[in-house]
């Protein structure tokens, strides 16, 4: 993988328009929201949650930002095309959106794999058709999906993992590949961070509550991403025009690197030899 530094200076942002879908709740889409209006964009909020995203909206304003709120649940594609009208209609044209929608519960039964599917996935879906649209009709613009770690192991040797939203992040990971082309055809980058563990409530009181012990027997990393650090590492995927449907990987415990292009995604293979029963 090639190594990919985060940090640094906003840059180029000032009149910019964002959409950040998911951004209602106290973690990541919050986080987001706020490090894109610190550089100077106008930020547009959505969620199905109104008073969160409200109140998102609110502290971007306290601090100085811009930002205006629109709900929409991601999985109904006529509010997804309504929210992207919105942003038009109040900011002008679009320039960035991060696909940070989710729905990480579920079970191993197949029936509630639904969900997951429904918001990760195809909610992204809906969200990535319309604003390709919408750059289209401006001057291009930038589109950044977060999939997880999580879409990327081959089976577990430790339990855990929601089967739904595993496959849906594994599909938001080969959308954004096969996406790579529009950079060249229509100045659309689609670009993906995958990141590990992150310090959301619930997982950090999860993970507080493990020994360091328990954490390497259940496969727990031994240290957390924080939100600032996810938000630092899409708004640089934001901008980085040398970047076109590239995935960026953060383990928990490791640097951000990206995926090498082209990469076929299996490193250690185990030699086949079936054994073949003949008939009496």
């Amino acid at each position: 993988m090639l190594s990919f530094n985060v940090g640094g200076i906003l840059v180029g942002m000032s009149g910019q328009t964002v959409i950040v879908t998911g951004a209602g709740g106290s973690g990541c889409g919050r986080s987001i929201s706020a490090r894109f209006a610190a550089g100077g964009a106008a930020i547009v909020v959505s969620d199905i949650d109104e008073a969160g995203g409200r109140e998102t909206v609110r502290l971007v304003e306290r601090d100085g930002g811009r930002a205006a709120f629109f709900p929409a649940d991601v999985r109904r594609a006529e509010q997804v095309h309504d929210l992207v009208a919105f942003a038009e209609r109040t900011f002008g044209a679009i320039d960035v959106l991060v696909n940070n929608a989710s729905s990480p519960r579920g079970s191993d039964g197949i029936e509630s794999w639904l969900d997951p599917l429904e918001t990760d996935l195809m909610g992204a879906l809906h969200a990535t058709r319309f604003a390709i649209d919408a750059m289209r009709r401006g001057h291009g613009g930038t589109i950044v999906n977060i999939a997880s770690i999580s879409a990327l192991w081959h089976g577990r040797t430790t339990p855990g993992g929601i089967p739904g939203y595993d496959v849906a992040k594994a599909g938001v990971i080969r959308m954004t590949t096969r996406l790579a082309s529009l950079a060249d055809t229509d100045g659309i980058r689609v670009n993906c961070l995958a990141p590990g563990w992150i310090a959301t409530d619930g997982v950090r009181q999860f993970w507080e509550s493990l020994t360091p012990e328990e954490r390497r027997a259940r496969g727990v990393p031994s240290r957390l991403l924080t939100t600032q650090q996810v938000s630092e590492a899409v708004v640089r995927l934001a901008q980085d025009h040398s970047l076109a449907g590239r995935v960026l990987i953060w383990w928990s415990e490791d640097a951000p690197r990206l995926i090498e292009w082209g990469d076929r995604g299996y490193h250690d293979f185990r030699e086949f030899q079936p054994e073949i029963t003949r008939g009496a």
